[in-house]
């Protein structure tokens, strides 16, 4: 058999060298007049393995990692076409412990296959929910979507069947899909990830919504930092529609149902579903009072579904597998599996999709191997820029939306930046604070000025004016940001902020004493 070769072109490993890998292997291979297909998968996420080459043979897949260009003339001289011993052999992928312990539905085939294979895709079980949807009456597929306990993958966790529901249930002549792909948080990547590596099940999920709910046009707005996403998901939606799983016959069924790809300007609050709707209108990006509800009076005042990648994408497995399957992943009411983004300073950083219930202290020690700087973990902040800082008192938290919740916690897009005890708390705070004032809309007064008026007291702490005095005033506009902003930028940006308050409060004090500490 003709060998193949994978090297990922996922973006996160193009910025660790595989490009300039896959044209060293490419050369070697001219130049040795060996015959092998070189295919460009996805990454399997195991970033810290990245660039990680894979070899299909007759002994299977092989993979070693990470690959330097150095390492290109070793790997044929050592016979790695065949799967041959080197120093950067891993073995099956499979059983790479950072893989093999993992959970994978919404990623089993990201960094396996090609991506713009749609043949590759259907061979993989790709199109399976689909086909099923067709076959059902809109009402039965939201149900299913309902029972499986899908909650949204990119904030509060609300419950996608429920959105689903009140679309269809809404009579009008239009009707949109809209993935919500402006992936802003800081340590995620969950979304670039599918996009890249695997943009058919996103489709797909798109596609199934569209029938469920009587929708027949679907948006994806990618945030613009994601040129690579941009263009696979382009790519991808050309093959889907000439292939007609999208158009006026879904895969020849009496559906119809297109999309296409917009992408946003870089402003991070469109990340929240009213503000990307005036982005997609062409306005400016500011929030929408609610009600009305996007799914009665969404993109041109039509119902809308809008959900975030990860929920779409986990659609096709609830359709294929059934509500009952996906159900019995998870506990409490956080059902089926999450993608955990692990970042910051971590040893073993990627992405690890596993069922919810998993303890904190198991995804930073255990999976991600504490940290790289090799100190102590000091804090983890879940749920990105907005999300509270953890210490490890909190590490029995199990990752579940309602015991976060419980702690005065978010699990948000489930990204998570450790930090080690070289980390300065007041810092931390400040940087939320600024990070919201930077970022805000402007529209409401507790976002707008609380973000700028907290940045300022923060420094006066730090500075040693008035500490009590000041951190009194903090709290307090943190009170008033929280209860009182319209959207979840301002409402957030207290978990960070008051988290670092209760848990460090060392890192507070004012700097002779925290010297003196020292």
């Amino acid at each position: 058999m003709i060998p193949r070769i994978f090297i990922p072109d996922d973006s996160g490993a193009v910025a660790l060298g595989a490009d300039k890998v896959a044209k060293a292997i490419e050369k070697e291979l001219k130049e040795r007049g060996i015959e092998a297909k070189i295919v460009r998968n996805g990454s399997r996420g195991a970033y810290f393995l990245e660039p990680m080459v894979e070899v299909a043979c007759d002994a299977g897949r092989v993979a070693y990692g990470p690959v330097k260009v150095s390492d290109v003339k070793g790997l044929f001289d050592s016979g790695f076409l065949k799967g041959s011993h080197h120093k950067r052999w891993l073995g099956d992928p499979a059983k790479i412990p950072f893989l093999a312990k993992q959970t994978r539905l919404t990623f089993a085939r990201c960094g396996i296959i090609d991506p713009l294979s749609l043949d590759a895709y259907e061979r993989h079980s790709g199109l399976k929910g689909l086909r099923k949807a067709i076959a059902m009456q809109p009402a039965d597929i939201v149900k299913q979507v309902t029972d499986s306990g899908l909650r949204g993958r990119g904030g509060a966790g609300f419950p996608t069947g429920i959105k689903w529901k009140t679309v269809l249930d809404t009579a009008a002549d239009q009707k949109y899909i809209v993935c919500n792909a402006d992936e802003g948080d800081s340590a995620t990547f969950a979304d670039r990830m599918i996009m890249e590596g695997d943009p058919f099940v996103l489709i797909e999920g798109m596609a199934i919504a569209g029938i469920a709910t009587g929708a027949t046009k679907g948006y994806i707005y990618i945030r613009s930092e994601y040129p690579h996403a941009v263009a696979k998901m382009n790519r991808a939606v050309e093959i889907a529609r000439k292939a007609g799983v999208l158009g006026v016959k879904v895969l020849g069924s009496a559906h119809a149902f297109d999309m296409e790809v917009r992408v946003g300007a870089g402003a991070y609050v469109c990340g929240e579903e009213t503000s990307l709707l005036n982005s997609l209108e062409g306005k400016r990006g500011v929030v929408r009072a609610k009600p009305p509800l996007p799914a009665i009076q969404g993109l041109f005042g039509k119902p809308t579904v809008i959900n975030n990648v990860i929920s779409l994408a986990s659609v096709p497995i609830v359709m294929d597998k059934g509500a009952e399957y996906y159900r019995d992943f998870g506990m409490g009411r956080s059902r089926g599996t999450i993608p955990i983004q692990i970042a910051g300073n971590v040893k073993h950083g990627g992405l690890f999709e596993t069922a919810f219930g998993l303890t904190l202290g198991e995804i930073v020690d255990d999976i991600g191997g504490g940290t790289a700087s090799g100190r102590p973990v000091k804090a983890v902040q879940v749920g990105g820029p907005l999300g509270a800082y953890f210490p490890r008192g909190l590490f029995d938290t199990p990752f579940d939306y309602e015991e976060f919740a419980k702690r005065d916690g978010l699990i948000g897009h489930a990204g998570i930046t450790v930090f080690d005890d070289s980390a300065d708390m007041l810092k931390m705070a400040r940087f939320a604070m600024e990070f919201c004032a930077v970022e805000s809309c402007g529209k409401c007064t507790p976002c707008r000025v609380g973000a700028v008026r907290g940045t300022e007291t923060i420094d006066r702490i730090a500075a040693g004016i008035e500490p009590e005095k000041n951190l009194t005033l903090v709290t307090d506009l943190c009170n008033t940001m929280k209860f009182g902003s319209l959207c979840a930028l301002g409402g957030f940006t207290p978990y960070p902020v008051m988290s670092a308050l209760t848990h460090f409060p060392e890192d507070f004090k004012p700097a002779p004493v925290r010297a003196a500490a020292e």
